[in-house]
């Protein structure tokens, strides 16, 4: 299956005011700790942020950043960009100001939304790029314009094809790239993924690890439930166990859409497991494969489903998962009906069952390409397909297993290693609450893995029982030839490991 919108289609359209036309004004769209807000003031708050960007001078097609926390700011703004044309720019809030400097330049954003917590770090960049205005969305001249403006709004007509927001890759190589998407991508994978999968429906309330920022989020926490007339749970705080567990106690949500770096700190959180998740009918992880022993863990702790997946900014969220029902620890699921996914050689031919390739995907949310990198694009994008960096196998039954990034890959010994393998063995040890596997070229020029272990207790004895504990359980090349431990492993932008900082 594939959705094929109108020519002229505005995703503001599909995945707010179509509530209101459907009767469902009423149906509550944001719950916070300081209460709900129903469809009908969303878009009213929506048509507000509109007015008040066009009057602001801001055109159809221009980037506008949001650096807003999540909350109901943050929703009324993303969907007043998109009622007037113009493309959503979605960065973390917290970024430091030399990521800013990069995000505005790369940008060429006349516009940023912000909160005065940033908005000095923004107001820094109007020199050196073409950001000419910061809007202040906690400012005492911004609310004003706010409050005054019309709840009245008629949305932009743009084309499906139009580009609509754009998201960025995880950047663990280098600066994070741009990912230019559609229209039609967030409403086709919405229908392929959300509806015809994981099967959100009115009644669902979502809560999401990640922040809305970060795509897997601004689809399984915003448009997939707004899609439905369902409702999304939404806080500004930095996401703890301690947090999410509050979250869940007081807003009891339906869809839990986790991490596996949350995954662990919960199964490892002696609190966490006593407590009442029997609200969920199930949680999704993506962004990271799940280690078996991870979902495992999670099954045992929690008892409830964990659906394992993956997707790109390529192809806009998920377009393999497992299904409810039929999860297989270990696996990234099957490819969604409406994506076909294919294993690959090098040279591009297709790989029977069983043997390890590059992904190759292609469906109706495949993305424009990458700004400003038309050489990347070429080597990505072919004609209908993506050719993911990824590495992956498929097994006679179309399950996916998740094999590392061809560009994480280890090549020790002569043999290829799969980092993805060694933190998977050493999370099975029960003093070990993270970990990240990487290569360092020793002073010969060889590459060798290291471990950087988040542990209970570190101490010399211990590094060497976990390199003892691989070389019991995975072929003698593959074990960590040293044992870092570090008090929290880096992050990128994204909220993912940072293994370019750790190689460095």
């Amino acid at each position: 299956m594939t959705f094929v919108p109108p020519e002229s289609f505005n995703i503001a359209d599909y995945f707010l005011d179509a509530r209101i036309q459907e009767g469902k004004a009423e149906n509550a769209a944001i719950i916070t700790d300081d209460g709900t807000q129903t469809y009908g003031e969303t878009r009213d708050a929506a048509n507000r942020f509109a007015n008040v960007l066009s009057t602001a001078g801001v055109r159809a097609e221009e980037r506008v950043i949001i650096a807003l926390p999540d909350g109901p700011e943050y929703v009324a703004a993303f969907f007043g960009i998109l009622k007037v044309g113009a493309v959503v720019v979605m960065v973390n809030p917290d970024l430091s100001p030399d990521i800013v400097e990069y995000f505005c330049k790369y940008t060429g954003a006349r516009t940023a939304i912000v909160t005065s917590h940033v908005a000095p770090t923004f107001h820094d960049q109007q020199e050196s790029s073409r950001l000419d205005q910061v809007l202040v969305v906690d400012g005492p001249e911004f609310r004003e314009r706010l409050s005054t403006a019309s709840i009245d709004f008629g949305n932009v007509v743009t084309h499906r094809d139009d580009p609509a927001i754009w998201l960025f890759s995880s950047g663990t190589t280098g600066r994070p790239k741009a990912v230019v998407q559609t229209h039609r991508s967030f409403a086709n994978t919405t229908e392929c993924y959300a509806k015809n999968v994981i099967g959100y429906s009115e009644g669902d309330r979502t809560l999401s690890v990640p922040k809305l920022y970060f795509g897997y989020a601004t689809g399984s926490n915003l448009l997939f439930p707004f899609s439905v007339g369902a409702s999304t749970i939404l806080f500004a705080e930095r996401c703890t166990v301690g947090v999410l567990m509050e979250k869940i106690r007081t807003h009891r949500p339906t869809i839990l859409i986790n991490v596996p770096t949350m995954v662990n700190k919960m199964v490892n959180d002696d609190g966490a497991s006593r407590q009442d998740l029997s609200s969920l009918r199930l949680s999704t992880s993506a962004g990271e494969a799940l280690p078996a022993e991870l979902f495992h863990r999670w099954q045992d702790a929690f008892g409830v489903e964990m659906l394992d997946g993956l997707g790109t900014a390529e192809m806009w969220h998920i377009f393999i998962s497992n299904p409810p029902g039929g999860a297989r620890p270990g696996t990234i699921g099957m490819a969604v009906p409406g994506f076909d996914v294919e294993v690959r050689d090098a040279e591009g031919r297709v790989l029977p069952d069983g043997q390890t390739g590059w992904l190759w995907v292609r469906g109706d949310s495949r993305a424009i390409g990458y700004w400003q990198q038309m050489e990347k694009t070429n080597r990505a994008f072919l004609g209908e397909w993506y050719m993911s960096g990824d590495l992956v196998e498929r097994d006679s039954d179309g399950y996916f297993r998740y094999r590392g990034r061809s560009d994480d890959l280890l090549k020790v010994g002569g043999k290829w290693l799969a980092p993805q393998e060694v933190e998977g063995c050493l999370l099975e040890h029960d003093r070990v609450k993270e970990v990240a596997v990487v290569g360092v070229v020793d002073a010969d020029g060889l590459t060798k893995p290291h471990a950087f272990v988040v542990a209970v207790d570190p101490d010399a004895t211990l590094a060497e029982a976990l390199q003892v504990y691989c070389r019991e359980r995975l072929e003698a090349y593959k074990h960590p030839r040293e044992v870092i431990f570090v008090e929290a492993l880096p992050q990128t932008h994204l909220g993912k490991v940072d293994r370019a900082k750790l190689r460095a």
